[in-house]
């Protein structure tokens, strides 16, 4: 990137107010925006290529034209801050340095497809990022750039599913979160028309009557932060970085067995081998073995760590993006105990609505708990293997579909580990801890070590449960 782009999304230093942001060119793609009117607005964004920063990877264009096509007379719109990915760092890296172009993007998409009212999904436990969205929202209200849009934060739960789009827009409404049955472009925040299938808590209120479905956007952070810079330069601008079907930068997370774990931003179709460097590379004496862009895509082995960065290469070796948050083990980890961990913390996480999810991820981890003590045997390989094929029937979300691909792939990639481990107990006992990111930064990260003690029923083990009913 040249000099000008570097740090697109993450500037340094960071934005410390609204006329900070403004002499650095913020509010001239709100004001772009308006000037080009929603239709014009849409058009830019799919000549800019820009996809979904969340982990899917879809057209950002066409899903705005989708929300603005939906039938309804009320519309939302909502950005998805409830970064809970393991490995991911990116949102709040985005949002500790520079929270106003966040809130920009939400009030052009806002415009764009109608809405207006706009919510902000984050996690209570993250503060800095809650106190710089609170402050941006603020100051733009104050400076009239919002022009009467009401953008509220709401704060919600330290649970992997609050990231989920559908279980994000139950929190926004007061509920846990629980995975709704239809997606927001159909059943959006507020919803009274009715869905298919039994519900988690009290049926909506509203006018019934009327069975409105209030179609909702919802991007994630990173998205939006992109679209102020697109409609202020322009979409060749855009386009001139990455690849051409993954244009943009990139915000990356490298953690594990690196020197230095790091947040970077990147061009997309940087190599995976790149970032691993700029995370200080391996740990001395040390091969990398494996990395997994999360828990949502399969593993990927040491030999494909070459790929570009994009949606397509990614797809190409059998895994995926995701969010761009990568942990990476070297050959002192056990691909079991990998296996294990990551199984136990999406088991862990599965909120119980399909009970194939829940029992089933809950019995693939057992298993493996068990092959990680050289108790299992060829016939328990077997039953993980029919858990698998059938952890996925019903599921209302990609939590199952997670456990599917991931522990597949895990089995699949390291047949050696696997068989070793029927002979005797784990020849690496090294305990994996899933890296999930309370704070990063300084080339040092902090895990959330407590999640190692939450149980299925999202309480902990030693402290008091703090659900009731």
């Amino acid at each position: 990137m040249s000099a000008d782009q570097a740090g697109l999304l993450v500037p340094d230093p960071p934005v410390t107010s609204l006329e900070d942001y403004r002499d650095r060119g913020g509010g001239q793609g709100l004001e772009r925006a308006r000037e080009l009117g929603p239709e014009l607005t849409v058009k830019e964004l799919r000549l800019a290529r820009l996809r979904g920063r969340g982990g899917g990877g879809f057209p950002t264009g066409d899903k705005w034209a989708s929300i603005r096509a939906a039938s309804g007379r009320h519309r939302y719109a909502v950005c998805n801050a409830a970064e809970g990915e393991p490995a991911t760092f990116k949102d709040r890296a985005i949002l500790r340095a520079n929270p106003y172009q966040v809130v920009e993007g939400l009030a052009i998409a806002a415009l764009t497809v109608g809405a207006r009212e706009a919510f902000i999904g984050v996690k209570a436990s993250f503060g800095p990022e809650r106190e710089g969205l609170t402050r941006a929202a603020q100051e733009l209200a104050r400076a009239g750039l919002l022009e009467g849009l009401t953008v509220s934060i709401a704060a919600g739960p330290d649970e992997y599913l609050f990231g989920e789009e559908k279980a994000l827009l139950e929190v926004i409404e007061g509920n846990d979160p629980l995975p709704r049955l239809l997606p927001p472009f159909i059943h959006g925040l507020f919803a009274t028309a009715p869905q298919l299938g039994w519900e988690a808590h009290a049926p909506e209120t509203g006018h019934v009557a009327e069975h409105e479905s209030n179609p909702t956007l919802v991007n994630n952070c990173e998205t939006l932060a992109n679209v102020p810079h697109i409609l202020s330069r322009g979409a060749e601008w855009f386009r001139s970085l990455g690849t051409e079907a993954s244009p943009g930068t990139i915000v990356c997370t490298i953690v594990g067995d690196v020197a230095r774990p790091t947040v970077v931003e990147l061009e997309m179709g940087t190599t995976l081998a790149e970032l691993v460097e700029r995370g200080g590379g391996p740990l001395p004496g040390r091969t990398l073995k494996a990395a997994f862009s999360g828990v949502a895509n399969a593993v990927i082995r040491a030999r494909d760590l070459g790929t570009p960065m994009t949606y397509e290469d990614m797809k190409a070796i059998g895994s995926g993006l995701g969010a761009a948050g990568f942990a990476v083990y070297d050959d002192s980890a056990c691909m079991v105990e990998v296996a294990r961990a990551f199984s136990r913390f999406l088991a862990v996480e599965s909120c119980g609505q399909c009970p194939p999810c829940k029992l089933g991820s809950g019995q693939i981890t057992n298993a493996l708990e068990q092959l990680q003590a050289g108790r299992a045997t060829d016939d328990d390989i077997e039953r993980i293997g029919g858990w698998l094929r059938s952890v996925t029937d019903g599921n209302r979300c990609y939590l199952a579909v997670e456990e599917q691909v991931l522990v597949s792939s895990i089995l699949q990639a390291f047949p050696d580990e696997v068989a070793a481990h029927l002979e005797a107990p784990c020849p690496l006992p090294r305990p994996i801890l899933v890296p999930k990111i309370v704070d990063l930064g300084d080339g040092r990260v902090v895990y959330d070590e407590r999640q190692a003690r939450k149980r299925p029923d999202w309480t902990y083990e030693g402290e008091p449960a703090a659900r009731v009913g």
